[in-house]
């Protein structure tokens, strides 16, 4: 009796996690997709190369993440087609008794992405991803908002590979 009693407590701790599995967890409808091209991004502000730092930064988080391997164009099964639309700059924080002088800044980056099946050229996945930090403005504010762009582009490209990668 205590053998089936014990084999029935095991069988019921066990079966609670029938479901679970180790490794990455894609969203189902990328359940084919195991390997990523990243072409350069396509640039449509005036902020010149910045295609490639979005697209290269894009690319570590895909690494770092781990869900999907990155691949050449030919041996990819999905290509990430992205596009930067925006990068907006707007005043968070003016000076004390001149708030026409601006102190810190929020930057704001927007790249448009579509997730293309290389074999059919389907649309797996299309959406629009939101990066932004803040910055102090010192003597020049446009080096100052080069300088940010990276922390913008890394906030972007966690949200990107997030949403590709858990479905969210």
């Amino acid at each position: 009796m205590r053998k089936l009693g014990a084999a029935v407590l095991l069988a019921f701790s066990l079966g609670g996690c029938a479901g679970y599995h180790i490794g990455p967890v894609q969203p189902y409808y990328l359940r084919a997709i195991h390997s990523i091209a990243v072409p350069t991004f396509k640039n449509s502000t005036l902020i010149p190369r910045i295609s490639v730092l979005v697209s290269d930064t894009v690319i570590k988080q895909f690494q770092q993440d781990g869900t999907y391997r990155i691949a050449n164009r030919d041996d990819a099964d999905a290509v990430l087609m992205g596009k930067i639309d925006r990068i907006t700059r707007s005043p968070a924080r003016s000076l004390r008794g001149n708030v026409l002088s601006t102190v810190e800044f929020n930057l704001a980056l927007q790249v448009r992405y579509k997730l293309i099946e290389r074999s059919t050229g389907k649309e797996l996945a299309s959406s629009i991803v939101y990066g932004s930090t803040s910055f102090f403005v010192g003597n020049d504010v446009t080096t100052d908002e080069r300088q940010a762009i990276p922390l913008a582009a890394e906030e972007l490209a966690v949200h990107l590979v997030s949403q590709l990668s858990e479905g969210w």
